[in-house]
């Protein structure tokens, strides 16, 4: 067995985040609960993370019954199936070697798929060209970001490269970087102006970086993860003119384009506003768009497949990316399949048209409530206060706590809101994130918490979330 000093340093240098400690603790209260620990509660509910079939969502059928078809051919004969279901795996199945989805593809993904992708992109953009060679197929948005991410960091030695990222982010995006060699950048989202982006916080970030790193990329959620907020177009375009005048790479993470519900809000892709924008930008600002069947409408997390789209990037440099995807072989072929049936759903008259329209309404109508009913009932806890999310799957409400809370927490060596999500799920079996990620001390405590989720399952969280804040707040429940 291998000892711990043969160990690469930087895989011993990788810190325990807080939202894997807390999965632990959570994992750890499961297994008493099922070796007959009495807890007040009978399970653990997870609504810490963008897992939507974990915490009950139900899969789109279209989807399942032709990954069923593709899997098992044999029902290609069974007439139960909507003809449409059969006619698309017929052709899935066909563009796969031997018929089989057994079989590798080529390392950046099926063509099929990709021109299904570019085929989605322009009808979304309203024309705005996309080609097949510009779009990369990868296991998650996460696997295509790492690439990318790899290609800007520098050789050991020289001054590490930067990429601004914004705080609040994505709660894997710190420890994707360190891994990477890259350092963080963090720009201030505005939380009393609605999570908005401040262009001189931008300026601000980037002044203070170029002191200790080389800041060669910009880092955008759009719908915000996991602040819901939802850019308009003036936003998207200073963005872009911030990224042209500092030559910074955009790095666009749109997962949730899919998911806006903020009245009179709509998602509008930063490609779209790039090519309206003149060619003085449409071909010299170099730009990374990223989407994945986890999306709030899909939810197929466990499927393992997303796609990014390179806009201006050197046919060198396109090289490489290819390269480094070849290392993983391929994407997961069901998931490159997902990819397909996400971007070129049924069309009216089709067999399932009405079934898979009245499935995503439903789906986007539940993500919608749920998301206003939250955010009524946290802005009336004493202690709390939740801004409302136009987009996205996530609420992400501020901690305002009684000071011997936060002097605990220290006397703990952890972070008040970690402390509190610790608290909270032994107490009532509730796992949310903490707003902080490691490294980062804003003096600020947030909590995130995802709305995806069966409205009954919402309820249970609220109400035992509910419970336990008063208490702890009256200073009934130990900190």
């Amino acid at each position: 067995m291998t000892s711990l000093q043969h160990v690469n340093p930087r895989v011993k240098a990788i810190r325990v985040t807080p939202h894997s400690g807390l999965q632990s603790l959570a994992a750890h209260i499961t297994r008493k609960i099922a070796l007959g620990v009495q807890k007040p509660f009978k399970e653990v509910i997870d609504v810490s993370s963008g897992d939507p079939h974990k915490a009950g969502m139900k899969p789109v059928s279209f989807v399942r019954q032709v990954l069923a078809v593709c899997l098992y051919p044999e029902l290609l004969k069974d007439n139960q199936l909507p003809l449409d279901v059969r006619q698309r795996a017929q052709r899935l199945l066909q563009a796969c070697d031997g018929d089989s989805v057994g079989s590798y593809t080529d390392s950046s993904g099926f063509t099929h798929v990709r021109q299904s992708i570019a085929e989605f992109i322009m009808r979304r953009d309203a024309g705005v060209p996309s080609h097949t060679k510009d779009i990369f197929i990868s296991a998650g948005s996460h696997s295509a970001l790492v690439v990318v991410v790899k290609l800007l960091a520098g050789v050991e030695g020289e001054i590490q490269t930067g990429v601004l990222t914004p705080t609040p982010g994505p709660h894997t995006l710190p420890k994707l970087l360190d891994e990477c060699g890259v350092t963080m950048v963090p720009y201030q989202l505005m939380e009393d102006q609605g999570w908005t982006l401040d262009l001189d916080e931008l300026h601000r970030a980037l002044m203070v970086a170029r002191g200790h790193c080389n800041p060669r990329a910009i880092y955008i959620s759009n719908p915000g993860n996991p602040t819901g907020h939802v850019q308009d177009r003036k936003s998207i375009e200073e963005v872009i003119q911030f990224a042209a005048a500092e030559r910074l790479l955009l790095l666009v993470d749109e997962v949730y384009q899919e998911s806006v519900h903020g009245q009179g809000r709509e998602f509008i892709s930063y490609k779209k506003v790039l090519f309206e924008m003149g060619k003085e930008y449409s071909e010299t600002v170099e730009m990374v768009s990223f989407h994945s069947v986890s999306s709030a409408s899909f939810g197929e997390c466990g499927l393992r497949a997303g796609y990014m789209e390179v806009v201006n990037m050197d046919p060198e440099v396109m090289h490489y990316v290819e390269t480094l995807l070849c290392t993983n072989i391929c994407a997961p072929v069901t998931g490159q399949l997902a990819l397909d049936l996400m971007t070129n759903p049924p069309k009216p008259g089709d067999s399932s048209y009405d079934t898979y329209t009245q499935e995503l309404v439903l789906i986007r109508t539940t993500l919608s409530q749920n998301a206003r009913r939250a955010q009524e009932f946290l802005n009336d806890l004493p202690g709390m206060s939740c801004q409302s999310a136009m987009g996205g799957i996530y609420l992400y409400p501020r901690l305002h706590l009684p000071s011997e809370i936060i002097e605990q927490a220290k006397k703990s060596e952890v972070e008040p809101d970690v402390l509190y999500c610790q608290r909270l799920l032994e107490g009532e079996g509730v796992l949310v994130g903490a707003g902080c990620q490691y490294g980062e001390k804003t003096g600020k405590h947030h909590l995130r918490l995802c709305t995806l989720v069966p409205p009954d399952t919402l309820d249970e969280v609220l109400a035992r979330l509910g419970s336990f804040h008063l208490r702890l707040m009256s200073g009934t429940t130990s900190p």
